[in-house]
C-alpha cells in the first residue's frame, strides 16, 4: 500500500465532558476511495473537524497528518484536500454564481467582489471543476437561486476547483429527493474517476458507491471494523454497528445490502 496520505495516529478529541474521538489510529493511502461509516454520534463529524482543523487532539494526544505534515497553513490545506461538510456553506460573497462560487474555491471565500484578482486561469479551472460534478449549466446562475441539489454541486466544485488530491465528502445526499440522489451517485463515481481519492463520510448505505472498495466502520468515537466492502457490508456486521436488534429493521438493511 501507498504511505499514508491521511493518517490518524492514536487521536483522542474530547468535547465537553465527553470523549468523541477516543485513541482513533486509522490511515488511507492516496488515491483510496473509502466510506467512513457509522451511526449518528460514532465521532464521524469530529473527524471531519480534526481534517479542517477546528478541533485538535486532547492534551497533544494523538497526530492528524495529512500528506505526512501535522501543522497546515490553512490557505494551503485546501490545495491538498477538499472537504464538504453537511449543512449550508460558509457566507457568501455578494450574490455569486456558480462559476464565482467554484472560483471561489481558489481564494478561501464563497463568491468573488471585485477587489479580488482572478486570472482567466482561474476561471478556466472553475468551469472544469463544474464540469465535473455536471453543473456546467450553472455557470450563470445565482446561488441563492438553486435547488439544494444543484447547490450541493456548485459547493462540491468549489472544493475541487484548488485540484487537492482527496475529497472529503459528509452525508452528501442528504435533503436530495430520490430522483436527484440517485443522480449525484453519478456524479460520486464520475469525482472518483477522476483522479482524486474519494472519502465518503455517512451513515447511508446507499450512498457507497462501487469505487468505494474500503470500509472504515466507527462506532463510540472508534474503529469498530476497516475492510473490503464485500466481507464489512454485510447484514450481521451492520445491524451490530447500529444496535439493530428489530427483525424488521433487520429485514429492510438485508434488502438495502442486496437490491
Amino acid at each position: 500500500m501507498n504511505a499514508p496520505y491521511i493518517e490518524f495516529d492514536n487521536v483522542t478529541i474530547v468535547r465537553g465532558a465527553k470523549r468523541v474521538l477516543s485513541s482513533l489510529s486509522l490511515s488511507i493511502a492516496q488515491g483510496e476511495h473509502i466510506a467512513i461509516l457509522g451511526p449518528n454520534g460514532c465521532g464521524k463529524s469530529t473527524f471531519i473537524k480534526a481534517l479542517t482543523r477546528e478541533l485538535y487532539p486532547y492534551a497533544g494526544s494523538g497526530h492528524v497528518r495529512i500528506a505526512g505534515q501535522d501543522k497546515w497553513v490553512i490557505s494551503e490545506l485546501r490545495t491538498v484536500l477538499g472537504v464538504v461538510s453537511e449543512g449550508p456553506p460558509g457566507p457568501l460573497l455578494g450574490e455569486p454564481t456558480g462559476l464565482e462560487m467554484a472560483v471561489s474555491g481558489l481564494i478561501g471565500t464563497y463568491g468573488v467582489l471585485v477587489q479580488h484578482e482572478v486570472t482567466p486561469a482561474m476561471w478556466d479551472r472553475g468551469r472544469q471543476s463544474l464540469d465535473l460534478v455536471e453543473a456546467l449549466h450553472l455557470a450563470n446562475q445565482e446561488v441563492d437561486t438553486m435547488s439544494t441539489g444543484e447547490r450541493k454541486r456548485v459547493t462540491i466544485a468549489r472544493a475541487l476547483a484548488p485540484n487537492p488530491k482527496a475529497l472529503v465528502l459528509d452525508e452528501p445526499t442528504s435533503g436530495l429527493d430520490m430522483k436527484a440522489a440517485s443522480e449525484f451517485h453519478t456524479t460520486m463515481s464520475r469525482i472518483a474517476n477522476s483522479g482524486a481519492a474519494l472519502i465518503l463520510v455517512t451513515h447511508h448505505l446507499e450512498e457507497i458507491v462501487p469505487e468505494i472498495d474500503r470500509l472504515i466502520l466507527l462506532k463510540d468515537g472508534a474503529v469498530f471494523a476497516d475492510g473490503p466492502r464485500s466481507e464489512l457490508l454485510q447484514t450481521d456486521v451492520i445491524c451490530e454497528l447500529f444496535d439493530v436488534d428489530d427483525k424488521r429493521l433487520r429485514s429492510q438493511i438485508e434488502h438495502r445490502l442486496h437490491s
